[in-house]
């Protein structure tokens, strides 16, 4: 099972790369911060076949993959228009600032925002999506670590 969830994340982060370098899709600051928790899960993975109690691999794994439905979820409800997101990825320019102000702003604003969808398959963002697999990935580590 540790094989399997390792693999899921290796095969989301990959398709998140493969939309990004094969796609076109630039990612935005959340959809960095979804991928961490894939690295760390198939980082988590590699260590357990080696070395780790199967049980703790399992737990680590399972919680990383909540966190990472969380993040996904937080972007979901950013892409949705329920909550802001960060100021840095969706936040709108200050116009009460000076000219120069706002020009220093404007440089460092990112082309790339938060909370837009920039791909969405049968009506559900690649958030939404990475938040399904996230919670199935966590939902499988946490059935097989009540087995172990």
């Amino acid at each position: 099972m540790i094989v399997i969830l390792g693999l899921l994340s290796a095969g989301l982060l990959s398709t998140a790369f493969a939309f990004e370098y094969f796609g076109g899709l630039v990612p935005c600051k959340l959809c960095i911060w979804q991928r961490v928790p894939h690295g760390l899960i198939i980082l988590v993975a590699l260590l357990g076949l080696a070395s780790l109690r199967a049980g703790l691999v399992l737990f680590i794994i399972a919680a990383l993959a909540l966190t990472n439905a969380g993040i996904s979820f937080y972007h979901v409800g950013v892409e949705q228009a329920l909550w802001a997101g960060p100021a840095s990825c969706s936040g709108t320019l200050d116009n009460n600032l000076s000219s120069s102000a706002l020009l220093d702003q404007l440089l460092v604003t990112p082309v790339i925002r938060c909370d837009e969808v920039a791909w969405s398959f049968l009506g559900v963002s690649m958030a939404g999506w990475n938040l399904l697999f996230s919670l199935a990935q966590a939902s499988l580590a946490g059935m097989r670590l009540h087995r172990a």
